[in-house]
């Protein structure tokens, strides 16, 4: 059966992009939130607590990192006490041993007379509030995006984390297989997620972008002659070589390593099919890996991403129904209706 109601959301570093999907109406007429992410808001809270002299207590669910981790290790500096729930730690490193090398104090109960910061990537609670006061209700099928490295002890997460990719390009490649209804084990932050919203289809926010750039019209059309698709995140630069519904190769890196030079240099690379992982590695980013069957070179190249100005003049910017900033949302919506219309993961 077609999807009726979904909510989309795609978790950045600073925003979080919603999407109320709704079955037989233009996606342009659907509603739309551009708020800022949770990791955001809580580092706003946490700030306030250091300028009022407050000692913090975390708790809650696992959540990412990024705006919140700053801002923690300046009320640390600051002299103040950072308390949490073991879950709740998990935001600040997988190791706790590691959370507790840094001065955070790993507790069960709340501490008197210290602030309480919940931590989670999703608030529908909060959502459902907003909504109702336009008298719309909250769909009960949900599509979630999250940057997720992966929890391995003992290995580096950047490390682990392209693995993963590696892994997904030499079994196939292929898009479907980027959405998880059955989470596996070790993507802890979407296994944190479902837990607030249960039932939910789960996407990397990376795979999401390169699903939602398909959306656009331009590209799509050149989608089974090969094409590159660059994602420019405001915390990672994702490049993939697309054709049909297979990624063939792809690098990932940080944004703030990168500039319009290097970018222009390891696109062309990865369109050859000579960039390396160890040499992205080796530059602080995740890594590259192109499979040994690719038969390119892809000319096309799409662009999508908050940052995407660093790429300016390097290809076509996309713009699925006329929406930069909801690429994301429009690649939850269109793996949602893969699983629910093809095979249901």
């Amino acid at each position: 059966m077609p999807i009726d109601r979904l909510l989309a959301i795609d978790v950045g570093a600073g925003t979080q992009d919603i999407l109320l999907f709704e079955g037989g109406k233009p996606m342009e007429n659907c509603v739309k939130l551009l708020l800022p992410s949770m990791s955001t808001i809580m580092a706003q809270k946490i700030k306030e607590a250091t300028a009022q002299g407050e000692d913090i207590f975390l708790t809650g669910n696992l959540m990412g990192g990024g705006p919140n981790a700053s801002a923690l290790k300046a009320h640390l500096r600051a002299g103040y006490r950072i308390f949490a729930t073991p879950l709740a730690a998990k935001t600040i490193r997988d190791d706790l041993k590691e959370v507790r090398a840094m001065g955070v104090e790993i507790v069960e109960e709340p501490p008197d007379n210290a602030t309480v910061i919940e931590t989670r990537d999703i608030d529908l609670r909060s959502l459902g509030r907003a909504l109702a006061l336009f008298n719309l209700e909250l769909p009960r099928e949900y599509a979630i995006a999250v940057q997720d490295h992966g929890e391995q002890p003992g290995i580096s997460q950047r490390r682990f984390r392209f693995q993963q990719w590696e892994r997904f390009v030499k079994a196939g490649g292929q898009l479907e297989s980027l959405a998880y209804r059955e989470v596996p084990p070790y993507l802890t932050r979407m296994k944190a997620v479902q837990r607030d919203a249960p039932g939910s289809l789960m996407m990397d926010t990376g795979s999401a972008a390169i699903w939602g750039a398909l959306c656009d019209e331009v590209v799509a059309a050149r989608q089974d002659e090969g094409l590159i698709v660059v994602n420019v995140g405001n915390q990672h630069v994702l490049a993939a070589l697309v054709k049909g519904e297979r990624v063939w190769g792809l690098f990932e890196h940080h944004t703030v390593l990168m500039n319009k030079e290097k970018l222009v240099d390891h696109i062309e690379r990865l369109r050859q099919g000579v960039l390396t992982n160890d040499e992205v590695y080796e530059d602080h980013g995740h890594g590259a890996f192109i499979h040994p069957d690719y038969k390119g070179p892809f000319r096309f190249v799409t662009i999508t991403g908050p940052n995407r100005r660093m790429a300016q003049g390097l290809g076509y910017m996309a713009v699925p129904y006329g929406d930069m900033m909801l690429t994301g949302c429009f690649g939850l919506v269109a793996a949602a209706q893969k699983t629910v219309l093809g095979d249901d993961r």
